[in-house]
């Protein structure tokens, strides 16, 4: 599977504003300031991506209001493009989280009422010449309700047509989602079309509604996936391709805080493969790339570039 890296990659999923406690360490009940930040999963991983050197657009609904032109500038900020960012009625919300700078029970707290991104339809999917693009990548919350379920199986199958890369973080999260079943079930499938699939051993067995994850990844990886990440914590990860399965550990920082790491490993990750480097080293340089964001305030704001990637990496090499 090879990437052309003279194209962009196209991301589906929501984007956020977070909302962080300071100074660090701080409690919400204790708090007398916040700072703010983009966030949500998909716009984390855009400028994951974008930060190392790798140019993204992201697809995705924000609320016609103040909050929805804060994340269009944060974007722009970012270096990200928001060609297919479309507007929609402010009845529709912008999602907001509150996130503890705190490591141990560590509080964050979301609203996400009636969300804007979940808004996202087929008409914006047939308005996308996906040619354009060197791959797609599919934030799994994108998945949880309708219309933008359906807008994604859209873009999978004319992605898949076209013999465009896809990858999804299967980033499950329990709100919208109508049942366990159909939380399983819309999994299952949309697995099925993928060429990558990056998830935690939760995420895995949530899609196979049991505690059989690891089982569900080494039989997908038997049907149409290239390669499965397979995200263990603090025990590593596993790596499935159709040839080898192979395990690798984590680099060992004084985290401030646990969120961030996965967008993270995203951008390191994809961003490897895009630029030609081994599945090993795509690897590596994703779970590096987490272990700096946790080390700092803030998801999008922690995003490490390419010079800060390399030198961690080089005086950390022997860890993993």
């Amino acid at each position: 599977m090879k990437f052309d890296n003279t194209k962009k990659i196209l991301v589906i999923g929501r984007a956020g504003l977070d909302i962080y406690p300071e100074p660090p360490g701080t409690k919400i009940s204790d708090v007398n300031n916040f700072s703010s930040h983009l966030g949500g999963s998909a716009a984390n991983t855009c400028v994951a991506l974008s930060n190392l050197g790798v140019s993204t657009d992201l697809l995705t609904c924000i609320s016609d209001d103040a909050i929805g032109e804060y994340i269009i500038n944060k974007l722009n900020e970012f270096k990200v493009g928001v060609v297919h960012c479309r507007k929609v009625n402010k009845s529709f919300q912008t999602q907001i989280a509150v996130v503890e700078t705190i490591l141990n029970n560590n509080q964050s707290i979301l609203y996400r009422s009636n969300p804007c991104d979940l808004q996202l339809n087929k008409e914006d999917i047939n308005k996308i010449n996906f040619n354009n693009y060197s791959a797609v990548f599919i934030s799994g919350t994108a998945l949880s309700g309708e219309p933008s379920r359906n807008a994604v199986f859209v873009a999978s199958k004319l992605t898949s047509d076209l013999k465009i890369p896809l990858i999804i973080d299967l980033d499950y999260r329990p709100y919208n989602w109508e049942s366990d079943t159909i939380k399983s079930d819309v999994y299952k499938e949309i697995m099925n079309e993928m060429d990558i699939i990056i998830g935690n051993d939760l995420e895995f067995n949530v899609a196979d509604n049991s505690t059989n994850g690891l089982e569900l990844a080494k039989v997908y990886i038997k049907k149409k996936p290239s390669v499965i990440i397979y995200k263990m914590g603090e025990e590593g990860s596993k790596v499935f391709t159709k040839e080898n399965e192979s395990q690798y550990g984590t680099f060992n920082v004084e985290a401030i805080k646990p969120t961030g790491a996965g967008d993270a490993f995203n951008g390191g990750f994809i961003s490897s493969l895009y630029n030609g480097l081994s599945l090993e080293d795509a690897v590596i340089r994703g779970s590096a790339n987490a272990a700096i964001v946790v080390t700092r305030v803030g998801c999008s704001s922690a995003m490490p570039n390419n010079q800060e990637l390399e030198k961690f990496i080089n005086q950390n090499q022997k860890e993993l």
